[in-house]
């Protein structure tokens, strides 16, 4: 199950974990065209998956998801929490609008998506959050309640890995830097050349690396934050 797989990286580890094998169900708020052509290409390589309109800011909405995801597949063994909003302005810009629905989707979301979907997981299943390399460096201005809300998630990921250890599902967080995304396309531009490894990510990094962690190789590693940012942190 994927929270928030209809665009960006979201779209690329649904595809990805299709493509492993697993049935996806992926969830969206605003775009069902995209949704629905995340589910299309899915489909158009034999792999089965559907589209789940659920707004991770509304609790009631993420429980509905994890219900119609198990009654269509009959159990959820991996759960990618992507689904996130990026607010930028200065602390003195801020408005409490935006500061809610930052911790609304960010943090809460992010709790309650795995919460519900720990009561329907079966043990040895895999949690994978997607979280970003501001937990640990904050990189622009205007970014302080986007940052503080994924160093939240990063500090959460530590406390589930240890609730859930003795069912053996692991959880762990990636943490992105510069990807090439429509939710980013206006702050990367300039980066290439501050990135070590002189290019911005793809979606597709990403994807891979959600790849690993939900597969039997990764199962000696949780609680962990993995930062994917071609060294932009160093």
């Amino acid at each position: 199950m994927v929270f928030g797989g209809s665009r960006g990286i979201g779209a690329a580890i649904a595809k990805r974990l299709a493509s492993d094998g697993y049935r996806v169900a992926l969830t969206y708020v605003s775009r069902p065209d995209k949704a629905d052509q995340v589910v299309a290409e899915i489909k158009a390589q034999g792999g089965e998956a559907i589209a789940i309109r659920a707004d991770s800011a509304d609790p009631e909405a993420i429980h509905k998801a994890v219900s119609e995801t198990v009654d269509r597949f009959g159990s959820i063994g991996v759960a990618v929490v992507n689904a996130g909003v990026l607010r930028i302005a200065t602390i003195d810009a801020v408005s409490l609008e935006d500061l809610d629905l930052t911790l609304n989707v960010n943090v809460r979301g992010v709790f309650l998506a795995i919460q519900a979907t720990l009561a329907r997981m079966n043990d040895g299943g895999r949690i994978i959050t997607i979280g970003s390399n501001t937990a640990v460096r904050t990189g622009t201005v205007g970014g302080s309640a986007y940052a503080m809300s994924k160093a939240a998630v990063a500090a959460m990921v530590k406390g589930v890995a240890l609730d859930v250890a003795t069912r053996g599902i692991t959880v762990n967080n990636v943490q992105p830097g510069p990807i090439d995304t429509d939710m980013t396309a206006l702050m990367i531009a300039g980066l290439k050349d501050v990135i070590p490894l002189k290019r911005v990510g793809q979606p597709e990094d990403i994807a891979g690396l959600v790849s690993y962690l939900a597969s039997a190789e990764s199962g000696f590693m949780t609680g962990a934050s993995l930062t994917i940012d071609g060294g932009f942190v160093l």
